[in-house]
């Protein structure tokens, strides 16, 4: 079979299919891909172990973190325990949660809920601080635009830094010093 055609049935297959996990078979998320076909995944117990993609799917598909697999396990593997078997796609996602199949691990709502108990705190005081600094500017919040239609890059880690200004009133009271002799 030549490399097209090869290439026109595995993304067919992928796209196309909708499959149930069978008993030995598990959803998993990707976390990352960790290079040679191996990507780090996270099963709905939170362990997180490797698995590897067939030479099939190989230049032919393509997944990124976040994405949730089907894989079947590797008994005999030490550091690789799975192999991929099938990749999900938002609408195979949604026909395995018709079926009932889904882990309630990885639905938004239970997952959001976790995280949001975590982080609610350090949300609230960064927007009263939000609130506190807007009180005095003629900024409003109509004024801005939405911005919940802008593409989200899952590609990358999303990483949050503050910044205090203590450094410019240090240098503000060292100024004031330099002009006296």
């Amino acid at each position: 079979m030549s490399r097209i055609t090869k290439r026109k049935h595995v993304t067919r297959e992928v796209l196309e299919e909708f499959v149930l996990p069978t008993d030995d078979q598990e959803i998993v998320k990707v976390v990352a891909g960790r290079g040679n076909n191996l990507h780090e995944v996270e099963n709905r117990k939170g362990e997180k172990y490797l698995a590897s993609m067939p030479t099939k799917f190989r230049k032919n598909v393509w997944i990124k973190r976040g994405d949730f697999v089907i894989v079947d396990p590797i008994v005999e593997g030490a550091k690789v325990k799975a192999e991929i078997s099938v990749v999900l796609y938002p609408e195979q996602i949604k026909y395995i949660k018709r079926e009932d199949k889904w882990p309630a691990e990885f639905d938004p709502k239970t997952a959001q809920s976790s995280e949001a108990a975590s982080v609610n705190g350090l949300a609230d005081a960064m927007e009263s601080n939000l609130h506190l600094e807007e009180a005095g500017s003629d900024y409003s919040e109509s004024d801005s635009d939405n911005d919940d239609d802008i593409f989200v890059n899952t590609n990358r880690p999303v990483i949050t830094c503050y910044y205090t200004d203590e450094s410019s009133t240090e240098e503000e009271d060292e100024g004031s010093g330099e002009g006296e002799v």
